[in-house]
């Protein structure tokens, strides 16, 4: 069972981000403010949850959530900025979208750029430890599936309906016979001068 809560004092919002290392389509971030000591039996980490569980969670998620909000980068932005700062990025900007303000965030990974004056922890595999960090990558998840499977109508020739985006054999082969779309990561590689954590 996951913990409710890292402390009990502050109110806290768990972050996480979906998309980090696909080939296309945007990053997507979530924040997640519960309750206190709010518990669900079905809610882990995305990944290890089905389809379907994701989507049955969802509507819980949002129906229980003191407030949690959804942003997203597209792939244009994380070709300037690099996909590290892009995913923090956009959990500033789901940050930004809370309709209450949180007093700790609860951050999936080991770094994150600090937000504002809120202190913030980071948390190695969060999504399987805490509740509001599970729920935030089931949100994130969810919302980029839906995106996904929209601008798939667009490209069906690369099943974005299946492959999410992600780097699959399938995926990379049709790259190979056909190159990229408008949707795809064109520098998708670290460089030297991307590894400074900072918003220009």
């Amino acid at each position: 069972m996951l913990k409710a809560n890292f402390q009990t004092k502050l109110i806290e919002a768990g972050c996480d981000e979906a998309g980090r290392g696909c080939l296309a389509g945007p990053v997507v971030a979530a924040a997640v403010i519960f309750p206190k000591n709010f518990k669900h039996k079905l809610l882990n980490d995305s990944k290890q949850l089905t389809e379907k569980q994701r989507e049955e969670l969802r509507p819980i998620i949002e129906k229980e959530a003191v407030s949690y909000a959804v942003a997203m980068l597209d792939n244009n932005k994380i070709d300037e900025i690099n996909i590290l700062k892009a995913s923090f990025m956009a959990m500033h900007k789901a940050l930004d979208k809370l309709k209450k303000k949180p007093e700790l965030l609860l951050i999936d990974g080991n770094r994150f750029i600090k937000y504002k004056n809120i202190p913030h922890q980071c948390i190695v595999k969060g999504d399987a430890k805490f509740m509001s960090i599970a729920a935030a990558s089931v949100l994130a998840k969810t919302y980029r599936d839906d995106y996904m499977l929209k601008i798939h109508k667009k490209h069906p020739e690369y099943e974005w309906n299946k492959n999410k985006g992600y780097p699959t054999a399938f995926h990379r082969n049709i790259l190979a016979q056909i190159g990229i779309t408008p949707f795809h990561r064109k520098s998708f590689r670290l460089l030297p001068d991307q590894l400074e954590l900072t918003f220009e």
